[in-house]
């Protein structure tokens, strides 16, 4: 059996097609496709406004610029990737790690005592982790009472839903920025995208997405004006033909996410040692399928299953090592914060393959290894 990763990409006809095509098109930079991709985006999440750009990581830091002022106080998880935390700093502004839920998520309760300790609090960077959508009756209620900012960092959890408000609808946030690389469940190679109902936000990254130039007087077909200091976050019209293809199967890829997740928890929700981060109620669109192990009672460390896991020729994962704990935070003066639910996630958790074009067969053999393993 070839090598399984925890994620990876499918590339189908229809994706080499769509490339083909643009290459063979008289603008491959930003352009035409770029537009639709982005009309598209909107079709499928509600939002009003999309903005495609070169990564996720490009996508927080428009986010971040637009939303926050220097100094602004964001609250967030030590449990995503070190760009959502990244991009506050990015925009001069000071992340504060909050504790995580039992499912990964940031728990919006701790955030609501945190605001009403410290009204200077501005905003909220809430992640769905795993692809699973945070509580959004919880995250209106905050926001309604508040009036902080909300950024959904979604990059995990495109086609995900809860309570019928589909994850880039903006319904109860100002912005959601979605990801695009391989291992999500769509990809543009690299690529990412920002999504809001406010044109103020829109029109304010747009405008930062490409050097902060803009063309409003007709002064000689040449001219332009920088009005703000910008970035060239832009992305080809050849990545967003692929979008735009892989787009076409998203929903047709996260039924099978949902399948798999399924499958593991049959498995897992009976065994007394392993369990699923949370339990199937088909919101998730399962980026990631993560399982909690009681690593004493079974007597094998986490890095012993890690390593082991490889020689049987498939890979896992752990999602994430606390960003509040990175060297480059403790020297910022992290560390310390009270985050047990996030310590003790960190000590138990590993992720499993999860990815659209993985086979029963490989799923039961990735089952079965991990359970001969720990015998």
């Amino acid at each position: 059996m070839d090598f399984i990763p925890y994620g990876k990409q499918f590339i189908d006809e229809a994706d080499f097609k769509a490339v083909a095509e643009a290459l063979a098109s008289p603008l491959i930079t930003t352009g035409p496709i770029a537009k639709e991709f982005e009309k598209r985006l909107c079709e499928y999440t509600g939002a009003k406004y999309s903005i495609v750009v070169s990564n996720g990581t490009a996508a927080l830091h428009l986010a971040s610029i637009a939303l926050l002022s220097a100094d602004d106080k964001v609250l967030t998880t030590p449990n995503s990737f070190l760009a959502t935390s990244n991009a506050i700093l990015y925009a001069n502004a000071k992340p504060i790690f909050v504790d995580i839920e039992e499912n990964g998520n940031i728990n919006l309760d701790l955030c609501e005592e945190a605001i009403k300790k410290d009204p200077t609090i501005k905003a909220i960077y809430a992640v769905a982790f795993s692809g699973n959508p945070v509580d959004q009756k919880k995250l209106k209620h905050i926001r309604d009472t508040y009036n902080v900012k909300i950024l959904e960092d979604c990059a995990h959890a495109i086609g995900s839903e809860y309570d019928g408000i589909k994850a880039g609808s903006c319904v109860n946030s100002d912005c959601t920025i979605f990801s695009f690389h391989p291992v999500k469940h769509m990809t543009t190679g690299e690529g990412g995208a920002i999504t809001t109902n406010n044109k103020d936000i829109y029109e304010k990254i747009m405008l930062l997405r490409n050097h902060g130039m803009e063309r409003k007087h007709d002064i000689a077909p040449w001219y332009y004006e920088m009005t703000v200091l910008g970035f060239n976050y832009r992305i080809t019209d050849i990545q967003c033909a692929l979008g735009i293809s892989q787009l076409d199967k998203l929903n047709e890829n996260i039924v099978r996410r949902r399948i798999l997740a399924q499958r593991y928890d049959n498995v897992f929700k009976r065994h007394e040692f392993i369990k699923p981060l949370y339990t199937y109620d088909g919101n998730s669109s399962y980026h990631l399928y993560v399982v909690k192990i009681d690593f004493n009672k079974l007597k094998v460390s986490k890095i012993g299953l890690f390593n082991k896991l490889k020689e049987y020729n498939f890979g896992v994962m752990v999602h994430y090592i606390p960003i509040n704990k990175q060297p480059y935070y403790r020297e910022l003066g992290y560390g310390d914060e009270d985050t047990p639910n996030m310590n003790k996630y960190y000590e138990e958790t590993i992720s499993l393959p999860m990815y659209y074009s993985l086979s029963d067969a490989e799923q039961d053999y990735v089952i079965k290894s991990l359970f001969e393993i720990l015998k």
